[in-house]
């Protein structure tokens, strides 16, 4: 608890007694014996006992009241508060002075406080959601400069430097290990609470933990562009893109208070006139009454705290899962996904491609496969490093010389052609093949194949496998157990290939042998047919992906595998690759638009009803308590719900 929620819980526990005191005593009895026949001054001896706890709880109120009329802006719930309460002063002082009843008035202003604590505290627990991920951003980094390693702040290291991480300290940036082997607590990241084993010339992401060895690591990255900068500001933006239920409720209040301050003094002034021209009592005292218990019904404030809050809590709880969403907007988008599209590589498969055959060649296995490597040595692409790693595989081979390839071309979604060592290489799938008028040989196996010819001459194919990811065929079974009518997946691969993928994991729709533009017509295509309620949301990792990724309603983006412009283009950032946690993003966010829900129609119908009540006479103020500070502390308490996302 802040030193701030212990101020007010304290000032709440003083007028709370003082207020249980002035209603135990006899202040009749004393007042009566201290000023025998004088009461004028017994009156304002007891105003004066209730207006202690009333400062001592509302002062903070009436001063923010005051500084809104200032402003030129006083129409909020502190001004309806203040009148409220200042209101009920005057009138039991104008009814029954100097015996007045101050109970309502000081009640009024201390359950209001008791709503506003506990919507601190509330708005505390959310926030600390979101602020024990920034507790990831490292301290310092030990770079080693002139053989020696020294302290400095991890902007200051340059990708390509050298830095050691002990055990217990967190990885300051991104890199490869040179020297070591160690277990890495990555639950910061991903919400996974497994360690995992990493060792030399292992990838290591900034922002786990090591926690045994010690590790050198070559950094790759700027402190900037690392996964741990990345996470701190997809955070500490996301707040500024508000939801349209959010948007809704901020022009909501700025209507509302205005229309019902208007309202509450109609119901003050128009029945007294009337019931003076019609020639009986005016009734002030009712009136004033009954437009006193309208504005604190009125007040606004379970709606604009719970809201905000909600979407908040959600996406703390998302981020301590290892999904960050960029902002309520999207969360809310989310929740009507009717459509899922995903990539296939790296998204519903391992993207961990490995080399499984030579067929119809004529060459050597280790001949083809060399030149092949070298052909796709300046390519970043999984299937290019699947090859390189064959060839390496193979007994006698040597490193791979780039001063032996020219003329490289990367062909989208053909493949790439190459001159090495001055014979013309191609290796592609069959739209390559076509295109240079080489008949291809025809292959029954299951996977990526790649057709390589030399000179001109066919020299046989690749055949290339694939894994499905471990949860891949859950995500699917869970999306559509949640309301997803149609699951579809985009690949480039071959249609056999694409087509054992789906098999496997349950896909509804493949579209295979796709150029990246192919991807981004499919996505318009469905986005035409899709209902207008309903979002379509798209999962990939790939540079190929970052268009459609920006193009569907929701972009998720495969955070470790996925490269930054596909991160940077996506609206979620799933962090441990993991595609069940596509369906788990789909749930947080359906639990948290209902919540949303909840809290706007309860809050709505609540208010509405006793506002009518209050303008009929039948409701009193503690019916109005009830209605403001019982619905606002409900409201926020179901807005925490929200952070618990951890059994979806």
């Amino acid at each position: 608890m802040k030193k701030k929620q212990k101020k007010k819980l304290i000032r709440i526990i003083v007028a709370a007694a003082l207020l249980i005191l002035l209603n135990v005593l006899p202040l009749p009895k004393i007042l009566g014996s201290l000023f025998k026949s004088q009461d004028l001054i017994r009156g304002f001896v007891r105003l004066g006992l209730f207006l202690i706890p009333y400062f001592i709880i509302g002062y903070d109120i009436l001063l923010k009241a005051a500084k809104g009329i200032k402003n030129l802006r006083p129409l909020d719930e502190c001004f309806l508060m203040t009148i409220a309460t200042i209101g009920a002063f005057a009138l039991e002082i104008y009814e029954d002075f100097p015996n007045a009843d101050y109970n309502e008035a000081v009640v009024v202003m201390l359950f209001y406080q008791i709503g506003e604590w506990f919507q601190s505290v509330a708005v505390g627990k959310s926030r600390k959601s979101i602020t024990d991920l920034m507790d990831i951003r490292p301290d310092h980094a030990m770079v080693l400069r002139d053989g020696t390693f020294v302290q400095v702040s991890p902007e200051e290291v340059e990708p390509g430097e050298i830095i050691t991480v002990h055990p217990g300290e967190r990885v300051p940036i991104d890199g490869i290990i040179t020297e070591g082997r160690s277990s890495l607590d990555m639950s910061a990241l991903t919400g996974e609470s497994i360690p995992k084993s990493a060792g030399e010339g292992d990838e290591i992401l900034s922002g786990c933990i090591n926690m045994s060895g010690v590790l050198k690591i070559r950094t790759t990255k700027e402190f900037g562009q690392s996964t741990v900068s990345r996470i701190l500001e997809l955070v500490e933006n996301a707040g500024s893109r508000k939801s349209k239920s959010e948007d809704f409720i901020s022009k909501f209040a700025r209507i509302y208070t205005p229309v019902v301050c208007a309202l509450a003094l109609c119901l003050a002034v128009l029945p007294p006139v009337v019931n003076l021209f019609a020639g009986h009592a005016p009734g002030w005292g009712s009136w004033v009454y009954r437009a006193l218990t309208f504005l604190v019904i009125s007040c606004p404030c379970a709606l604009v705290i719970s809201i905000p809050l909600s979407f908040f809590a959600g996406i703390g709880g998302a981020g301590k899962e290892g999904i960050l969403i960029k902002g309520s907007n999207y969360l809310e988008t989310l929740s009507k996904a009717g459509i899922v599209v995903f990539d296939k590589t790296g998204t519903l498969t391992k993207g961990v491609f490995k080399v499984q055959d030579v067929h119809h060649s004529s060459m050597d296995r280790k001949e083809l496969l060399e030149l092949a490597a070298h052909a796709e040595s300046g390519s970043d692409h999984p299937i290019a490093a699947s090859i390189r790693n064959a060839y390496l595989e193979c007994p006698g081979a040597g490193e791979i010389d780039e001063s032996r390839v020219k003329d490289i071309r990367e062909l989208g979604g053909h493949g790439v052609t190459a001159v090495v060592d001055g014979r013309e290489v191609a290796a592609g799938n069959l739209k390559l093949m076509a295109q240079k008028g080489i008949e291809a040989g025809p292959c029954h196996s299951v996977g990526t194949i790649i057709h390589m010819a030399v000179d001109g001459n066919y020299e046989g194919h690749l055949v290339i496998a694939d894994e499905v990811k471990e949860h891949s065929a859950e995500a699917i079974r869970q999306l559509k157990e949640n309301g997803v009518r149609k699951t579809v997946m985009l690949t480039g691969d071959a249609d056999s290939a694409a087509r054992e993928i789906a098999s496997e994991t349950g896909i509804d729709e493949v579209c295979s042998e796709l150029l990246p533009e192919g991807k981004v017509e499919r996505i318009n295509g469905l986005l035409s047919e899709k209902d207008k309620k309903e979002s379509l949301i798209y999962a990939g990792d790939g540079l190929n992906d970052a268009p459609a990724l920006a193009l569907a309603d929701v972009g998720i983006a495969m955070g470790t595998l996925g490269t930054d412009a596909a991160i940077e283009a996506a609206d979620v950032v799933i962090m441990d690759d993991d595609p069940l946690k596509v369906a788990k993003a789909l749930k947080i966010s359906r639990k948290c638009m209902r919540i949303v829900y909840e809290n706007i129609w309860v809050t709505i119908g609540v208010k509405v009803i006793c506002l009518i009540l209050g303008a009929l006479g039948i409701a009193n103020m503690w019916l109005a308590i009830f209605a403001d500070v019982g619905i606002m502390v409900l409201a926020v308490l179901n807005a925490i719900r929200a952070l618990r996302v951890k059994k979806l």
